[in-house]
């Protein structure tokens, strides 16, 4: 049977950067405390004219330079996010005719928090292991909302990753997933309100941690593999503290698991998390290397990949930007921008 994998990826980071200390000195707050506890020093900002449809198209150019492929042999669009610019008009139409995509395709928006972009892996592996389409195309994004004087405020971010999924000329093959799934009431937004609710003790271990270590133990007892058996491993990240802890907790070591840290320096991508942090990883990873990578999405949920990288990554990876190499491309503002580029001033 033939291999599924990834033959594209490509990423978007908006330039603009918010430093702790500076949310910290408008509210009040001891910015070491926040940095140490979180581990976050700063975070991306989209500028005014950045949404989850820009950063999706600009993600989805970078996959398909990498993919070398026509865009019109792509079978599937799925956009994953909690922070569609529309409520009702699909992001990953708009996605399919800027890339210039045939309109011979299945599109669609996707949400499930911050789990919404490897959804659409799934989705787009399913399709094409199964001989409906040559191609798919997933992507996660988020321009994500923190209310003033929130704790999400120093981490909620912005930024995005594509996955182009095919059967040729394969830059890693997906091996294996797996998805663990509750009704955990851990983090939520009604619709018509601007900023989520989060429900505090209830969004590390009855959430976070029960879904992301059990999804990880389950496909590593499903292919028979242990943490020593990866060169890398990618978990959602929506901080540092929560990421370190569950790597530790499934005895992966520092060096398997910083490639894929970011939050560190861009905050909390939400559904750009996990594609963003193993688009990192990709980005250094040898022939041969296999790397776990799991999702996690309130209310809530996790979805698992082995992923192992094949020869074709040496010749596709330098078509495009490198994470780490955008993320060091950066202008800092202060709250007063931040507050207007994010529309928090609202008129009475």
């Amino acid at each position: 049977m033939f291999m599924v994998g990834i033959v594209g990826y490509g990423v978007y980071i908006p330039l603009y950067r918010i430093k702790v200390e500076e949310i910290a000195k408008v509210w009040g707050d001891d910015p070491e405390t926040i940095i140490r506890g979180l581990i976050v020093e700063e975070k991306s900002v989209p500028a005014p004219d950045e949404d989850t449809v820009t950063i999706s198209v600009e993600a989805a150019r970078q996959a398909l330079k990498r993919g070398q492929i026509n865009p019109e042999r792509i079978g599937a669009i799925y956009v994953g996010s909690e922070s569609h610019p529309y409520a009702v008009k699909p992001t990953a139409t708009i996605v399919a005719e800027a890339i210039g995509a045939t309109p011979q395709l299945t599109a669609a928006d996707l949400e499930f928090a911050c789990k919404a972009g490897t959804a659409g892996m799934q989705a787009c592996l399913g399709l094409v292991k199964s001989g409906v389409i040559d191609y798919g195309l997933a992507i996660g994004a988020d321009t994500a909302q923190g209310a003033p004087g929130d704790a999400l405020e120093y981490t909620a971010s912005a930024g995005g990753a594509a996955y182009i999924i095919g059967r040729k000329d394969l830059i890693a093959k997906i091996e294996s997933t797996y998805s663990f799934t509750t009704d955990t009431p851990d983090f939520y937004r009604r619709e018509g309100m601007p900023y989520p609710r989060h429900g505090g003790r209830f969004t590390g271990e009855p959430a976070y941690f029960k879904h992301v270590i059990s999804a990880a133990k389950k496909i590593m007892e499903k292919e028979d593999l242990k943490a020593s058996d990866f060169n890398y491993a990618v978990f959602h990240q929506p901080n540092g503290k929560f990421y370190l802890k569950a790597a530790k907790k499934l005895g992966f070591k520092m060096e398997q698991v910083k490639p894929g840290l970011l939050t560190p320096m861009i905050g909390n991508t939400y559904s750009g998390a996990t594609p963003i942090g193993l688009a990192a990883t990709l980005d250094i990873a040898k022939p041969g290397a296999r790397i776990l990578a799991v999702s996690y999405g309130s209310g809530a949920g996790s979805d698992a990949f082995i992923i192992t990288v094949d020869d074709g990554i040496e010749e596709k990876r330098e078509l495009a930007p490198k994470v780490r190499e955008m993320i060091k491309k950066k202008v800092y503002v202060d709250y007063s921008l931040y507050a207007k580029f994010k529309e928090k001033l609202k008129m009475a």
